[in-house]
This record gives structure tokens, sequence and C-alpha cells, in this order.
């Protein structure tokens, strides 16, 4: 398993548009990806818009950002850099 801390910067948190493109770029991996807040034990499937948005990051959260399988450190760092891309 790989597991990297991310930071919500964008002013809308990971509402409606960001999820989908979130979740676009979490299908193309083999491994299961999973996001939870720091210090909280719920995990949401990051392949899932409906989980993502039911998580409802906001602005200034920090989460957990995991994947497990054959290309997991490859899912993570993308979706990291995704996540950091959102500035609006």
């Amino acid at each position: 398993m790989y597991s990297k801390k991310i930071h919500v910067k964008n002013a809308t948190g990971l509402h409606a548009r960001p999820a989908a493109d979130f979740v676009a770029i979490a299908a193309k991996y083999d491994s299961n990806i999973t996001l939870k807040r720091v210090d909280d034990e719920d995990l949401y499937n990051a392949k899932s818009i409906v989980m993502l948005l039911a998580l409802g990051l906001e602005n200034g959260e920090d989460a957990i950002l995991s994947a497990e399988g054959a290309d997991e450190r490859d899912a993570v760092e993308a979706l990291s850099d995704l996540i950091d891309s959102f500035t609006e």
C-alpha cells in the first residue's frame, strides 16, 4: 500500500467538476484507491463520484490518499498532482 497526505486548496473543495476529473483519472489505474480525512477511519472509494461527493472535502482540509495494487505509487502520485492543480 502506498499513501500520501493531500491538501485541498480549491476554493470550493472537491465538488462535482473536480471530483469527476479525479474519478476519471482514478479509473485508469488497476489499484484500489481510497480517500479519508486525516484522523478519520471512514474510507471512501476514490473511483466513485458518489463516494467522493459524500466525503465532501472542503477548502483547507487534509486527507489521506491511498492505493493498493500493482500501480499504487503511480496512481497516488497522479491523483495528488491533480488535487494540487485544482486552485480555482
